[in-house]
């Protein structure tokens, strides 16, 4: 069973042998996006509505697609 707090992944990514993705953690209070490149995180960050935090990991993967990632 899921809930709506539940961690979501919102794209995968790969370019050659390397992967990216984003996922989304949704909260009370705020909405955290985080990245990881091979498996490792690079970044999280905090947003006040969830709409934000969309925008935001559509803005990444739209930098991403721009730098030769393709949609896995």
């Amino acid at each position: 069973m899921t809930s709506p707090s539940d961690p979501t992944v919102l794209w995968r990514m790969s370019r050659g042998r390397s992967t990216a993705h984003a996922t989304i953690f949704p909260g009370d209070s705020h909405t955290t996006v985080t990245w990881f490149f091979d498996g490792v995180m690079d970044r999280a960050e905090n947003y006040d509505t969830l709409d934000l935090a969309l925008a935001r990991a559509d803005q990444i993967r739209g930098i991403l697609l721009k730098d030769g990632w393709k949609e896995a």
